[in-house]
């Protein structure tokens, strides 16, 4: 049983997962790999190991079927007596195109399905772990695309990308932060949203101009705040987005 700090990180086989996982490693914690897929799971669990940290492990977990999620759970329970941060990273961005006037249901609900659904499944399943951590943070990664302000400012740099699954899937995920952040008020969580921006990465087939180093950088920041810091609230590159 480890007496460092404790970290989830869900789809954290690779993108910015993988570097936030390397970054937290770096700061001391132990690191927990969730991904879906087990032998990616375990490629990047040897990538890490090769680079000299040891404080890692991989947790099988698929967001969006409860039998995974509550046998993860089981799983980590029996490995730590509590969890100081879990970071809801796993996400799609669902078939294209994605007007509003034409998208189908199946797209939507499969967006869905890892994007929000997944985030809440997760959260609420490992929460009782989290409440036995002194110092619990949630990072929700969302993006500044789930921002109706943004879409609603022609000024924008993204005005134009209207995914309506993706994009609205975000915007739920904020709801859901701000709701639990609520609720939790009075306890020692933090629980954000965090964009790390367009980050080039599988999920945008790598067209982003940040690096995976330059979009972990928020996530980092939240994931690692101190007592004083934020609950409820939405940044991105060192500033609070407009929800």
């Amino acid at each position: 049983m480890t007496t460092k700090k404790t970290a989830l990180i869900t789809g954290a086989n690779k993108g910015i997962g993988f570097e936030t996982a390397r970054q937290l490693l770096q700061l001391g914690y132990f690191v927990f790999i969730g991904s879906r897929d087990r032998e990616r799971g375990l490629k990047a669990v040897e990538e890490l190991k090769k680079t000299g940290f040891t404080d890692i492990d991989l947790l099988e977990i698929d967001v969006t079927n409860l039998l995974s999620v509550q046998h993860a759970r089981e799983e980590l329970g029996a490995k730590i007596s509590k969890l100081d941060v879990l970071i809801n990273n796993a996400g799609i961005t669902g078939e294209m195109p994605q007007n509003a006037s034409s998208i189908s249901l199946d797209n939507l609900r499969t967006v869905y399905e890892t994007n929000f659904f997944g985030v809440i499944q997760v959260t609420q399943h490992f929460l009782e772990l989290m409440k036995k951590s002194d110092e619990p943070r949630i990072v929700n990664v969302s993006s500044d695309l789930g921002s109706l302000t943004n879409h609603s400012n022609p000024d924008y740099e993204f005005y134009d990308v209207k995914l309506t699954a993706y994009c609205s899937s975000k915007t739920a995920v904020n709801t859901f932060t701000v709701m639990l952040a609520y609720e939790l008020k009075d306890t020692h969580f933090k629980i954000n949203s965090v964009n790390p921006g367009f980050t080039a990465t599988d999920l945008n087939g790598h067209t982003g101009y940040q690096t995976v180093e330059q979009g972990t950088k928020a996530i980092i920041k939240y994931a690692t705040i101190d007592q004083n810091g934020p609950s409820g609230k939405f940044f991105g590159d060192g500033l609070e987005i407009a929800w």
